[in-house]
């Protein structure tokens, strides 16, 4: 018994040994097996390494202990955390994540092997004990990260979307309260009269719950996941539906709306993603332009392969402290009531997803031009009749 117990100590002694005198070639051959790992093969070396030298050190220390509790204690407080969330960042599957510390298990295995070193017994054991160990601690966090960001995520698109039902529902209340006004007279049939005051009272409804929805989210700074469903479409029907849908709001301030996109301008985007960036960057100019005029004009930029978009006003201008601001979340005007500082950023990232950008110029007293450009569809039709 005691002879048997010397040897297995004496294996344990020489598997350490071996593993600290190897650490570096080791860590290279795990590295190299790595970055066969789809979300890996773009990570520079101290990225990929992470933890993993440090693990490396913890199994040599646990084999040298030759402890039945190993290290699952220390690695409560140690490394696997937070390099499970890493590996969220650096946009590894799960999967992946068990693979790379799997890879290190046969990594250890093919050193013992080649030094002639038997892993039955305790060696086989702790190993196991410690890797498992730390695959467990690495994938409880990543997943729960990875749970965190998602409903973040839901949490943002919920509050862009609740912002961007104000504009039409503002519509919807002026449109309603035109309507009592002209139902006021005798000629108006009870029943009618009924009708809008249920109108008005609903849509108010709808406003306090959007506005507590926004209220809710405004915390939230995390980018938004945008999937985009592109296609190509006339631009300037988009712009002119768009202009009839918010005459109502620009009514109530003398506001003109003038669609100057040439008729046969044809774009490729996300058509329902376009349609709230222009109602965002539609309503923040009625919002400024008391008595003026908001034009909306696009063209084509051949030599530089994209389509620039602007809309343009003569109203009050932005104060130049504010310019470098206005597309950051939760970003208002202190001047202007009721804003949810959500409506420049939905603009800023609906654009970066199409591969586009957004600018602003503005002097105050004379007027804002926010512009976007959107790049040409690459077909490969064309290319392949090249």
């Amino acid at each position: 018994m005691r002879v048997e117990q010397e040897m297995s100590d004496n294996s344990l002694d020489k598997l350490a040994s071996l593993i600290t005198q190897e650490h570096n070639a080791l860590l290279s051959s795990w590295r190299e097996q790595v970055r066969q790992l789809p979300c890996a093969r773009h990570l520079d070396t101290p990225t990929l390494n992470d933890h993993i030298p440090g693990l490396i050190n913890e199994l040599a220390n646990a084999l040298k202990a030759r402890s039945e509790q190993t290290i699952p204690d220390a690695l409560c407080q140690g490394t696997p955390p937070a390099h499970g969330a890493q590996r969220v960042q650096d946009g590894f599957d799960i999967e992946e994540v068990v693979a790379e510390y799997n890879i290190l298990r046969g990594c250890i295995h093919d050193l013992a092997d080649t030094n002639g070193l038997n892993l039955q017994g305790k060696p086989f054991h702790i190993i196991n004990r410690v890797l498992d160990e730390a695959i467990g601690l690495a994938v409880q966090t990543y997943a729960t990260q990875r749970a965190m960001e998602v409903q973040q995520r839901r949490e943002e698109y919920l509050s862009f979307v609740a912002h961007d039902l104000r504009t039409p529902l503002n519509a919807i209340a002026l449109a309603g309260r035109v309507l009592e006004r002209t139902s006021e007279d005798e000629s108006a049939g009870t029943v009618t009269r009924q009708m809008l005051k249920t109108l008005r009272r609903n849509v108010q409804h709808l406003e306090t719950l959007v506005a507590k929805v926004i209220e809710e989210n405004t915390n939230l700074e995390t980018e938004i996941g945008i999937r985009l469903e592109p296609r190509e479409f006339d631009l300037w029907p988009l712009v002119e539906a768009l202009i009839h849908d918010l005459h109502p709001v620009a009514g109530t301030s003398s506001t003109q709306l003038i669609n100057k996109v040439p008729d046969d301008l044809i774009v490729y985007a996300d058509a329902g993603l376009l349609r709230r960036v222009f109602q965002n960057l539609i309503a923040n100019a009625i919002n400024y332009t008391t008595r003026g005029e908001v034009i909306i004009g696009a063209k084509e930029i051949d030599d530089e392969e994209r389509v620039e978009v602007w809309v343009r006003d003569d109203g009050e201008g932005i104060p130049a402290e504010r310019l470098e601001k206005v597309f950051d979340i939760l970003e208002t005007d202190p001047l202007k009531e009721g804003g949810s500082g959500l409506g420049l950023a939905i603009v800023k990232t609906f654009i970066e997803a199409h591969g586009g950008e957004v600018t602003v110029k503005s002097k105050e007293g004379v007027g804002s031009e926010f512009k976007f450009s959107l790049p040409f569809k690459t077909s490969s039709a064309s290319r392949a009749g090249q």
